[in-house]
């Protein structure tokens, strides 16, 4: 891989990097916001909470969308395609509709799984881009 490539993909793999810590500290805050709720939070509370999910979501789609640049300038080196939060759209309607117990751990176990991906998605970046300084030296 050409010195220029590898400058390209460690500038890449930076901005991912920022926007995957954007997630993270959103959906660590939006799992906080959760389990408050597991004890009674209410209507304010889960307004609160689907903001930090928001703000989680917007970062994850420029994680995608730089993702998919990180590949063309990578070129033969896979990357994981897609990162999406393991949020559906009935899990959201659900934790407002029914605001219950059961609505409300479900909701915060779908916000683990979507934190645990993202940490897993940082850790692989970090690596890629050792990978890549080692290769730049």
């Amino acid at each position: 891989m050409a010195d220029m490539q590898v400058l390209d993909a460690i500038n890449l793999t930076n901005q991912i990097l920022e926007y995957v810590e954007m997630a993270e500290r959103s959906l660590s805050s939006a799992r906080n916001w959760g389990f408050f709720d597991v004890l009674g939070g209410g209507f304010i509370v889960d307004m609160i909470k689907h903001h930090k999910l928001g703000k989680a979501r917007d970062a994850m789609d420029s994680v995608n969308y730089l993702m998919q640049r990180l590949q063309q300038v990578l070129g033969s080196i896979q990357l994981p395609a897609d990162y999406r939060m393991q949020i559906g759209d009935f899990a959201t309607f659900a934790d407002f509709f029914f605001d219950g117990v059961f609505a409300d751990v479900y909701m915060v176990s779908k916000i683990m799984q979507s934190l645990d991906e993202v940490r897993r998605l940082k850790n692989k970046l970090y690596d890629l881009k050792a990978r890549l300084e080692i290769s730049d030296n």
